[in-house]
Formats: C-alpha cells, structure tokens, sequence
C-alpha cells in the first residue's frame, strides 16, 4: 500500500524557519508531481508548491521568495523548506502525489501542522 510519511512539522516564532519531509515508494515518486498544499481553519486546501519528476517547480504567490521545494531521488522524498516564517502561515500542511496521467489515483500525507507563533 502507497503511502505518504511526513514529518518536521511544529511551533516556530515568526520569522523563524522550519522544513518538512515527505516520504514515499520508489514507485510514486519517480513519475508523479509531488507538492505540498495547507489548510488553515476555515479556509479551503490550497496548493503552497509543487515539484515534477523532471524538477520544474512553482509556487503559490504568498510564499515565492520565502519556501523552496526540492525532492533527493535517492530517498524518495520531497522537502518544503520554510524560511521568514509568518502568522498566516500557520496551516496543517499535506504532502500530495500527482498522478502523471488519467487512470492512476493520487495520494494524500496525513497531515503535519504548523504553528507560527510568538
């Protein structure tokens, strides 16, 4: 069974930085899109960035210059390093698996929560 394991999540000040990790098979990860989304309470799941198989990436516009995405083929896993953390930050954060095409299904981590916070 696919799954998706992530963790680094936690309690940061603002301005602080923090980076988590998302694991998966050899099989997901070499040709799907895998990307990080959150949702904050009352708000919907939005996409924060994503990366391909081929390392294109592209970001939300509220954390360009701020979060880079990155994947090590060799461990199978995607990152989200957060740098000059900020209050609206704060968000469960979900790692997500793209399926490539029509036909395969995606895949969602559990969720690891992050808290901005003085």
């Amino acid at each position: 069974q696919v799954q998706l394991v992530e963790s680094g999540g936690g309690l940061v000040q603002p301005g602080g930085s923090l980076r988590l990790s998302c694991a998966t098979s050899r099989s997901i990860f070499s040709i799907y899109t895998m990307g990080w989304y959150r949702q904050a309470p009352g708000k919907q799941r939005e996409l924060v960035a994503a990366i391909t198989s081929g390392g294109s990436t592209r970001y939300a516009d509220s954390v360009k210059g701020r979060f880079i995405i990155s994947r090590d083929n060799a461990k199978n896993t995607v990152y989200l390093q957060m740098n000059s953390l900020k209050p609206e930050d704060t968000a469960v954060y979900y790692c997500n698996g793209d399926p490539p095409r029509v036909g395969l299904r995606g895949y969602w981590g559990q969720g690891t929560q992050v808290t901005v916070s003085s």
